[in-house]
């Protein structure tokens, strides 16, 4: 706004005011462009202070705050509703407050968030060490919380293989704790998590590698026999046949429940076996 004396017309010797370089007498000009004041509703005249926020207008005067009735000129202040509060009543208000000393959140500071619950940073603390966890991973327990290093210290597991905590997962084998990635077969190292296996002489080998190692092999095929989960298998004189591999060496009938004959190592059925 532009104030000075103009000596022309119906203004000389008044003050007016410009407005895109038109003149205005004061009177007329607070009539047309004049702002309401939202605390008063009386016009905010050309000769006051004019304070705005979020295309809202009052008196200097009129700037205050909802609850406590003090001045908010020149002062923080938060917005609630469309209300107007300084920092100490809204945080009364409205602010949360911390889990660990009950004190209120200013608005501002850093605050860590957990389910629901809120706490000042310098609050946040391992209940172990008590130092403060921050922005760090942190393991809850028993409605505390704790660091990862203070949490795998009271209450880990440790993996019998590799000797460090186990934090997640994990597996029992013969009442002793695994990492899923330590407890691997003896033979050919796969992980044995979620897999078939069995053992030898306390040792775990997935299904593979025990057949290979110490399986029967079968007289027809020469494959392993393992033997497991209720594999069939034929036995006779130190040798072991898988069932479907339990054949006449002639005709290739299925001697399984029949009745054969042998010819030095191959076994014939007694049709094929009557010239012998």
């Amino acid at each position: 706004m532009t104030e000075r004396l103009l000596k022309i017309g119906s203004l000389f010797g008044k003050k007016y005011i410009l407005k895109e370089d038109s003149p205005y007498c004061v009177k007329c000009y607070e009539n047309l462009y004049s702002n309401t004041c939202e605390e008063c509703k009386k016009p905010i005249g050309a000769d006051c202070k004019d304070l705005s926020y979020k295309d809202r207008h009052w008196h200097e005067t009129c700037f205050h705050c909802f609850q406590c009735k003090n001045s908010l000129v020149d002062k923080p202040f938060a917005a609630k509703e469309e209300r107007l509060l300084c920092t100490d009543c809204y945080s009364n208000e409205y602010s949360s407050k911390c889990n660990e000393c009950k004190k209120t959140i200013m608005p501002g500071t850093r605050k860590m968030e957990y389910k629901g619950n809120s706490w000042h940073e310098t609050c946040f603390i391992c209940y172990r060490c008590q130092q403060p966890i921050g922005t760090k991973s942190f393991i809850p327990k028993d409605n505390q919380n704790f660091c990862v290093p203070c949490y795998e210290k009271q209450f880990a597991m440790q993996c019998v293989q590799c000797k460090k905590a186990i934090t997640t997962g994990g597996v029992t084998y013969r009442e002793q704790p695994w990492h899923k990635e330590c407890f691997v077969c003896t033979g050919c190292k796969k992980q044995l998590s979620g897999q078939r296996f069995t053992s030898r002489d306390e040792f775990a080998y997935c299904l593979s590698c025990f057949c290979n190692l110490y399986a029967k092999k079968c007289a027809g095929c020469t494959n392993p026999i393992s033997g497991l989960g209720g594999t069939k298998y034929i036995s006779f004189e130190e040798r072991q046949w898988h069932n479907d591999c339990f054949n006449c060496k002639k005709c290739s009938l299925s001697l399984v429940g029949r009745g054969f004959l042998t010819e030095r190592d191959d076994i014939l059925c007694p049709e094929c076996g009557k010239d012998i």
